[in-house]
């Protein structure tokens, strides 16, 4: 088969592999289409190795169609068109995958659109559900508001009653996420989001951060009492000063988590979350209450474009590779 090498972050080879195979517990999909992810920037340029035991291709969430089944898998059958959450090894024809990583194609989604949701769904609904449990009338404020991960943030914090605020650099950026749902938005290029939200709120209930250390301080400004700052990116870097103090004063939780690291089983592992984004944002998708948003599509060929675009900002939503 075929997949993506990286012989460099600019060098992005397609070249013959060895064939994946589907092992016990595991199906092999045929892809259709890969999604693009940033911590695939950071594995090209060597700086997110996968979990022990992945593929060491890159990619972390794909869709196609079943083309084989390893022992003990039942719920799935070869010929299904499905989506996947990866540790890794997406950017090729075929990836083996846990079956309890497999999805169905959510209703009215294209077969290729459906690689930008795995990861972006598990992401946001295990962080702001599982973990933060975001309710109806809190306020959800969303650092990068117009990345992959932000626009689906928008749309399930909308849809659980939540109000929305976003940061985002451009204002075609900022209209993108009003039309999404967002009520307040915020360039951060020349405002103060933590004024910001302070004139017009009590602060945020939950802040979805992407950035770590460069805002750990002006999150927790930006937290109302007894509010939660979930960070699940180190855009900013990764040390930063806490104030304890402050964090105490609010009442106020720092929660750090990550999803491609997690185990495949148990308590919190990707197969809890996956059952749980296909019983509950499966439906908000077939509905149109959520819906992917693909910024670009691009042939798997050109992986090299797509990660210059998305490190430049080009692109809202997800970019997806075709097969």
């Amino acid at each position: 088969m075929r997949a993506i090498v990286a012989k460099s972050p600019e060098q992005l080879s397609w070249q013959e592999v060895p064939d994946a195979t589907a092992g016990p517990g595991e199906v092999l999909i045929k892809v259709a289409a890969a999604g693009v992810n940033r911590a695939d920037l950071l594995q090209a340029a060597g700086k997110y190795p996968p979990p022990p035991g992945a593929s060491d291709i890159i990619g972390m969430e794909v869709s196609g169609v079943i083309s084989d089944i390893g022992g003990g898998v039942t719920e799935w059958s070869a010929g299904q068109q499905v989506c996947a959450l990866l540790a890794g090894g997406g950017y090729a024809e075929y990836v083996a995958v846990p079956a309890g990583q497999v999805m169905p194609i959510p209703a009215g989604v294209d077969l290729v659109d459906a690689a930008g949701l795995p990861e972006v769904a598990c992401t946001v609904w295990s962080n702001l559900v599982l973990t933060a449990h975001l309710s109806e009338g809190q306020l959800l404020l969303v650092h990068g508001g117009a990345s992959g991960i932000g626009t689906h943030a928008i749309q399930i914090a909308k849809a659980l009653g939540a109000r929305v605020a976003v940061t985002a650099g451009s204002a075609a950026r900022l209209d993108f996420c009003r039309e999404l749902g967002a009520e307040i938005t915020i360039n951060y290029r020349d405002e103060d989001f933590v004024a910001r939200l302070h004139d017009e709120t009590d602060g945020a209930d939950v802040i979805l951060d992407i950035m770590g250390a460069s805002y750990l301080d002006r999150n927790i400004d930006a937290l109302a009492a007894d509010g939660q700052l979930v960070i699940i990116g180190m855009q900013g870097g990764i040390k930063g000063e806490l104030n304890i103090g402050k964090l105490l004063a609010k009442r106020a939780r720092v929660i750090g988590t990550t999803l491609r690291g997690r185990p495949t089983s148990g308590p919190n592992g990707k197969s809890e979350i996956v059952r749980a984004v296909a019983a509950s944002v499966w439906p908000m998708i077939a509905d149109g209450r959520v819906r992917p948003i693909i910024g670009a599509r691009m042939p798997i060929q050109r992986a090299g474009d797509a990660h210059q675009d998305l490190a430049a900002g080009k692109i809202t939503g997800k970019i997806v590779l075709t097969v």
